[in-house]
């Protein structure tokens, strides 16, 4: 539900239809996302960025447009506190992940995995961890071969060829709305 603090001009809350969020495409906050307009009835749009904070940068402040971001996701209190003059979190919503998986491009004990921060705690002990923007980039650098393992999701996993080691499963997760507003 769209529980809008921000007021148009008119006097009537401006409607989300526009959502700006992390990608490439096949992380969990594109398909939270989708989910969030789904649910709303919205027939609207989703952005993906390079990061939550280039998402951020290019959310306009018409009120049509909002970010979508991720409970666990790094430094959220830091980009909420930053920008308290102009966000405002108008909605959040749980709903389990994809499955995330530790898989690689063909070895079965990969000795340097890709990871976003948020998920890294599942890489196995002992191995080397590179540190990614999302799962889907971690999975495009497995498949790219700059790494031979990855934590990420099923479908990135699945989009990119990759051999699933290790399936842990859905994540129920807490995903947040903000809308950008004129100070």
């Amino acid at each position: 539900m769209n529980r809008s603090t921000s007021v148009a001009p008119t006097g009537t809350p401006p409607p989300i239809r526009h959502l700006h969020t992390l990608g490439p495409t096949g992380t969990n906050l594109e398909a939270a996302s989708h989910e969030w307009l789904r649910r709303n009835g919205i027939d609207g749009t989703v952005e993906l960025h390079e990061t939550i904070e280039a998402a951020l940068e290019a959310v306009p402040a018409d009120g049509s447009h909002a970010l979508t971001a991720c409970a666990v996701y790094p430094a959220l209190h830091t980009l909420v506190f930053a920008n308290l003059h102009r966000l405002r979190m108008v909605d959040s919503f749980i709903m389990p992940t994809h499955n995330m998986v530790l898989a690689s491009s063909g070895t079965a004990a990969p000795r340097r995995v890709a990871s976003h921060p948020a998920p890294e705690g599942l890489v196995p002990a002992g191995v080397g961890t590179v540190t990614v923007n999302s799962n889907s980039r971690a999975a495009i650098e497995c498949a790219e071969g700059r790494v031979d393992g990855c934590v990420t999701t099923i479908v990135a996993a699945a989009r990119h060829g990759l051999k699933v080691l290790r399936d842990f499963g859905p994540v129920p997760m807490a995903f947040t709305v903000h809308q950008v507003v004129t100070a």
